[in-house]
């Protein structure tokens, strides 16, 4: 059985998809691993040291012809050609966002795995690549916050006079809010937060931040799976309306509202941006899906009314060592998930699709979309 890591395309991707240390387990389990020249480069991983780990250093077309199985950050490459029947590629798919990019895929006959569609039960957690990724999200958020803020984040008393603390505003309390919560914190900013979903209440508090609350009617604001649901527009408008003044006394505001497969919802508009005080921040994680505040340009810095607006659309690339290290972990968890053992004790794959995790990440299989939620939107995009 030979893996295959090619290096990523994707504009600005920095990340690789599988790190020399968890190539040398692969190695061990009695798997050949092929990695193209120079992909972990830019994430601080140089092709001698995965020679060294007992993989193979090749070009990019012989990773895509030698593998049986490829591992990938973004696993629909640019080169779609390259992928062949009875192939399986797993990376982040994007499935529900580009519906037809699976379609395109599903006819090389490759089969295609979805990170993002890995379910949020207990064992899948290891392979749980959106949290991974989310974490270092809400890190490096705060991090871009506080290195554009023209003041420091923590309280100092000086013999120049006391600094009072920079006041940050976390919108969304997921992983990658939490996360920018906790960042905030140890830099010492007094840290407000809000969810949609009250549930998340009690563990922005645990991290020390106020929890702000709002009068909205909120008992259908969350999936099975955790993630926040999508709301009608007349909730936002409310919601936009009781933020607003929160928003102005804010030095540093971070969004990070996504809703699986939608656009980003606007809750930070043009208006709040403008009642915030001059040289104050605002840093959108949710930038790829549109963003969160309605001054975002995606990969752009935005200063409106002096307010500086960041929209970082890959934040996870920016810190690209931790985050690969992280997603590899993830992605061979996964992989080892996927692989039983024949009667010689060779690793091989096998698609139990009674397995809550198999069947909810499968895309394709033989030519066919087999994914039953991307079914339904390329039925519904063909009806449109």
């Amino acid at each position: 059985m030979k893996v295959g890591v090619p290096r990523e395309t994707w504009p600005g991707e920095r990340r690789v998809a599988l790190i020399p240390s968890t190539a040398a387990s692969l190695v061990k389990s009695g798997l050949d691993v092929f990695i193209e020249r120079d992909a972990g480069a830019d994430a601080g991983f140089p092709s001698a040291a995965y020679e060294t780990a007992g993989a193979t250093v090749v070009s990019r077309d012989a990773v895509f012809s030698s593998a049986d199985i490829l591992l990938q950050v973004r696993a629909i490459p640019a080169d779609l050609d390259k992928l062949r029947r009875g192939q399986a590629a797993i990376g982040f798919a994007d499935p529900l966002g580009g519906p037809e990019a699976v379609l395109a895929a599903a006819r090389t006959g490759a089969m295609l795995f979805s990170m993002e569609l890995m379910p949020r039960i207990t064992r899948a957690q290891s392979m749980d690549a959106l949290s991974s990724m989310a974490t270092i999200a809400g890190y490096k958020g705060v991090i871009m916050a506080a290195d554009h803020l023209p003041r420091m984040f923590p309280m100092l008393m000086t013999a120049a006079g006391t600094v009072t603390a920079a006041r940050v505003f976390v919108v969304g309390a997921g992983v990658a809010g939490l996360q920018a919560i906790a960042q905030a914190r140890r830099l010492g900013a007094k840290v407000e937060a809000y969810d949609v979903r009250p549930a998340v209440k009690e563990q922005v508090q645990s991290l020390g931040a106020r929890f702000v609350e709002m009068a909205l009617e909120t008992a259908d604001a969350e999936d099975k799976g955790g993630y926040a649901k999508a709301q009608d527009e007349s909730f936002y408008r409310r919601q936009r309306e009781m933020m607003l003044k929160v928003v102005a006394s804010s030095d540093v505001v971070i969004t990070t509202a996504l809703i699986p497969g939608k656009r980003a919802p606007i809750l930070v508009t043009r208006e709040m941006v403008e009642g915030m005080a001059p040289g104050s921040v605002v840093v959108d994680l949710a930038a790829e899906r549109g963003g969160n505040c309605e001054v975002t340009r995606p990969d752009e810095i935005v200063v409106h009314h002096g307010v500086t607006v960041l929209g970082p659309s890959n934040p996870p690339s920016l810190v690209p060592n931790h985050a690969s290290q992280m997603y590899s972990k993830n992605i061979t968890t996964f992989l080892s998930h996927l692989l039983g053992k024949d009667g010689a004790k060779k690793p091989a794959l096998e698609l139990d699709l009674g397995d809550e995790i198999t069947r909810e990440t499968l895309l394709t299989r033989d030519g066919d979309v087999v994914h039953g939620r991307v079914k339904d939107l390329l039925a519904a995009g063909a009806r449109a």
